[in-house]
C-alpha cells in the first residue's frame, strides 16, 4: 500500500510539473517564441557588428531580454565598447593586433580580488574619452572605473543616473541599463578552471566559442578592494547568453520560474534590502545544470529542477558563499549576504525548503498550474508547444520582435550599401524562416534609408540636370521595391517622398491605396488584432506573405536625414541617434492634409477632422500610449498651419503632458513661444 501510494505521489509530481511548465510556455515563452526573440537580436547585432567602422562603438543586448525573455517590468540591458581598443592579458597577445589601429590596453589583477583587475594603459595612447578618464598610479597611466563611467554617463545619456556599473533611463515606457566597457578577444586565465569543469556541460563546440569570444570589462571596482574607483569587474555576459542559449526549454523554464521566485522574495522589500537578485539564480541553474543533480531535464523533472537550484541557494545563504559561475573563488554574497540580514534570509528560505515544493502554491505565478492537477489528478496535460498558443499569437510574437529591432545605424550612403551586402549574405546562408521574414524587413528599412539619402544628396544641386533626374528614379524605384518587401505601412515611405518632391497627387493616389490596407478588419498591428478576421485573411501562409498583406509597423525617422519640413524642430530636438517613432496612421492623416491643402481646403480640413478624432478619441489601439506625445505635437503643427491657434496651443499642451517618449518637449515649448509671441 505504501509503494502505491509513493508512486501515486511521484506521478501526482510528475503531472504538475507538466501542468507548471504548461503554465511557464504560456507566460514565459514556447520553443518557437523564445527562438523568434533570440534570432531578431543575434541578426540585429550581427548586422551592426559586421559594418561596424574602426572609430566607432559597438554595442551587444545582455541580461534577461537578450536571453529570451520577456517579463513584465524587465529592464534592457545593453553593453557598448569601442571597437579599436582591446584589452590584453599579457604582452605577447599584442602581436595579434596593428598598434595603428588599435590602442591597446593591459590588465593588471596583481592587487584585486579574484573577478577584477586594473586596466593599464603601458603605450599611453587611446582616445581622448578614456585619456581623459585615467589616474596616475606608480608613475603608470590607468584607466578609472569610476571617472570613464562617469564620463561616459555626461557625454552620451545626459538625463541617465549612474546605478552600478550602468547608466539607467528610460526611453518611453522602457527602463534600460547601458554599461560603458572595454573587451579582450581572450580568456581570462583566472576563469581557466571553468574550462576543465566542462565534461558534459555546455557541449565542446559551445565551450570553445565561449572562449575564442573572449570577455568585457565593465566599470565598476570591488567594494572591498583597494582601489574601488579604479578597478573593473570581470563581465562574462556574453558567454552566460550562449549558456542561456545551451540550455533545453525546460532548463530555460527553470531558470524562469527561478527569476519569478526571486522576484515575489523580493516584493516589498526596499534596493538595500533585496540580498538575493536574478543573477544569483543564473547561478545556481549553471552550477546546478553542470553538476548534473538532474540526471534528465523534461517538463515531469521541471520542479525535481527548480528544488535542486532552490537546495543548492539555501546552501550558498547558510554558508555565506556564492560562487561565481567562471571564477569560483569570486564570492558573490561578499559585503551584502552576511551578519544578521544573512540569518534572516536563511531563516525565511529554510522556512520554505520546511513545507517542500507546495511553498509554490503561495506563488502568483504558477499556483494556479498546480491546483488544477490537484483538483483533477487524472487530467491529461499537453506539453507540445504546437498545442499551446494559435498561429495568431506567434505571429504577434514575431511582427512586434521586428518592430523593436530594425532600427539601422545609416550614417550615410557607404553605410546604406554595406548594410545591405549583409544582408545579402545572410539571406544567402541556411536560416530560419523567421530570420528570413526578418531580413526582408531589414532589406526595405534599408532601401527606405538609401532613397532619402539620394534625395538629400542630390536636391541641393542647383537646376535641374541629368544627374539629379536619376537619383530620382532610382529613389522611387527602392521605395517602390522597399514596399514590395516590408509591411503595409511601408507604402507611407513612398508618400512621403512624393510629398517631398512635391508630387502632391502622387502622394494622394498612394495614400488611398495604403488607408484601404490599413482599415482592413484583419491587420495586425502592435497588439491590436481581431484573431478570427486575421486568420481568415493569412491564415496558414508564409511570414512573408502575412506581412506584406496583413501587418502595419511604425514609421521610424532616421535621425541622420529630413522626411518632412513640418517635424524639423521634433527631430532637432530627439537625442543623437534615437529616431522619431509616428504611429502610421497619424502619419497617414497628416500627408493628406499636408497634400490636399495645396489645392483642396475641404479634403485638407475632412482630414484634419480625422486626424483630430483619432487622437483625441483613440484609446492606444491605434495610437499606443509612448506615441501619444508625437501624435499631440503633430495635430498641433496641421491646426496652427490652418491658424487655429487656439486649437494648436491645446494640442501642444496635451503633448507636455503625455508621457516623454521622444523627449521633443523643447521643441513642443518653441512652439508655443512662438504662438504667444503672435
Amino acid at each position: 500500500m505504501a509503494v502505491y501510494q509513493s508512486s501515486q505521489i511521484v506521478m501526482t509530481l510528475k503531472k504538475i510539473s507538466e501542468s507548471v511548465y504548461v503554465g511557464l510556455c504560456l507566460k514565459i515563452g514556447t520553443p518557437q517564441q523564445v527562438a523568434i526573440r533570440r534570432d531578431t537580436e543575434d541578426v540585429t547585432e550581427l548586422l551592426e557588428h559586421k559594418v561596424a567602422r574602426t572609430d566607432e562603438y559597438v554595442s551587444m543586448a545582455s541580461g534577461s531580454v537578450r536571453e529570451g525573455f520577456r517579463l513584465e517590468g524587465s529592464d534592457v540591458d545593453f553593453m557598448y565598447w569601442p571597437i579599436n581598443h582591446r584589452v590584453l592579458w599579457d604582452f605577447l597577445q599584442a602581436t595579434m593586433y596593428n598598434s595603428h589601429k588599435h590602442s591597446l590596453i593591459l590588465c593588471d589583477s596583481s592587487e584585486s580580488p579574484p573577478g577584477f583587475t586594473l586596466l593599464w594603459l603601458p603605450m599611453e595612447i587611446a582616445a581622448n574619452d578614456v585619456l581623459s578618464a585615467c589616474v596616475r598610479m606608480n608613475g603608470a597611466l590607468y584607466i578609472s572605473s569610476a571617472k570613464y563611467r562617469n564620463i561616459m554617463n555626461t557625454i552620451i545619456l545626459p538625463d541617465s543616473i549612474v546605478h552600478g556599473p550602468c547608466s539607467s533611463g528610460t526611453f518611453g515606457t522602457l527602463e534600460y541599463d547601458h554599461a560603458h566597457c572595454f573587451v579582450s578577444d581572450f580568456w581570462p586565465p583566472s576563469a581557466s578552471s571553468w574550462i576543465d569543469r566542462c565534461h558534459s556541460w555546455p557541449p565542446s563546440p559551445i565551450v570553445n566559442d565561449i572562449v575564442r569570444s573572449g570577455c568585457h570589462f565593465v566599470p565598476i571596482g570591488h567594494t572591498l578592494g583597494n582601489n574601488a574607483d579604479n578597478e573593473w569587474r570581470i563581465s562574462f555576459s556574453q558567454a552566460e547568453q550562449k549558456l542561456v542559449y545551451a540550455m533545453n526549454h525546460t532548463q530555460f523554464l527553470t531558470y524562469g520560474l527561478l527569476k519569478l521566485f526571486v522576484k515575489e522574495i523580493n516584493k516589498g522589500l526596499s534596493e538595500n534590502e533585496k540580498l538575493l537578485c536574478s543573477y544569483h539564480m543564473k547561478t545556481a541553474i549553471f552550477w546546478t545544470i553542470q553538476t548534473n543533480t538532474i540526471a534528465h531535464w523534461c517538463p515531469q523533472r521541471l520542479l525535481a529542477g527548480f528544488w535542486a537550484c532552490f537546495k543548492l541557494l539555501l546552501k550558498w545563504v547558510y554558508e555565506g558563499f556564492c560562487p561565481n559561475f567562471f571564477i569560483p573563488e569570486n564570492n558573490m554574497f561578499l559585503n551584502k549576504v552576511h551578519g544578521v540580514a544573512q540569518r534572516n534570509l536563511f531563516a525565511k528560505l529554510y522556512g520554505l525548503y520546511e513545507k517542500g515544493i507546495a511553498f509554490l502554491l503561495q506563488s502568483p505565478s504558477i499556483s494556479s498550474c498546480i491546483m488544477v492537477v490537484l483538483c483533477n489528478p487524472r487530467l491529461s496535460i499537453c506539453t507540445d508547444e504546437h498545442s499551446l498558443i494559435s498561429e495568431v499569437v506567434l505571429d504577434e510574437e514575431l511582427f512586434n520582435e521586428m518592430r523593436k529591432c530594425v532600427i539601422l545605424q545609416t550614417h550615410n550612403l557607404h553605410r546604406c550599401m554595406e548594410n545591405l551586402q549583409v544582408v545579402q549574405q545572410l539571406i544567402r546562408s541556411p536560416v530560419p524562416q523567421h530570420q528570413i521574414t526578418m531580413l526582408q524587413k531589414l532589406t526595405a528599412t534599408i532601401l527606405q534609408s538609401t532613397a532619402f539619402y539620394l534625395h538629400q544628396i542630390y536636391c541641393f544641386t542647383s537646376g535641374f540636370n541629368k544627374q539629379m533626374y536619376i537619383a530620382d528614379k532610382m529613389s522611387c524605384y527602392m521605395l517602390k521595391l522597399a514596399a514590395k518587401f516590408g509591411s503595409v505601412s511601408d507604402l507611407l515611405y513612398i508618400a512621403l517622398y512624393c510629398h517631398k518632391t512635391f508630387r502632391y497627387k502622387e502622394a494622394l493616389s498612394v495614400l488611398e491605396m495604403t488607408k484601404v490596407k490599413l482599415a482592413q478588419p484583419g491587420l495586425m498591428y502592435f497588439t491590436h488584432v481581431d484573431p478570427e478576421r486575421y486568420t481568415e485573411a493569412v491564415g496558414g501562409q508564409s511570414w512573408s506573405t502575412k506581412m506584406r498583406q496583413a501587418v502595419a509597423h511604425d514609421i521610424l525617422f532616421n535621425s541622420n536625414f529630413c522626411y518632412i519640413n513640418e517635424l524639423t524642430p521634433e527631430q532637432t530636438a530627439l537625442e543623437s541617434s534615437r529616431p522619431l517613432v509616428i504611429p502610421p496612421f497619424i502619419l497617414l492623416h497628416m500627408l493628406e492634409f499636408q497634400c490636399y491643402r495645396h489645392f483642396d481646403p475641404m479634403r485638407a480640413q475632412a482630414a484634419l477632422d480625422d486626424l483630430q478624432v483619432l487622437v483625441h478619441h483613440d484609446r492606444g489601439v491605434f495610437v499606443p500610449e509612448p506615441y501619444r506625445d508625437i501624435s499631440w505635437e503633430i495635430l498641433g503643427i496641421c491646426q496652427q498651419m490652418t491658424g487655429n491657434h487656439q486649437a494648436a496651443l491645446y494640442s501642444y499642451h496635451q503633448s507636455l503632458t503625455q508621457y516623454p517618449t521622444h523627449k521633443i518637449q523643447s521643441a513642443t515649448r518653441q512652439r508655443i513661444q512662438e504662438l504667444n509671441s503672435h
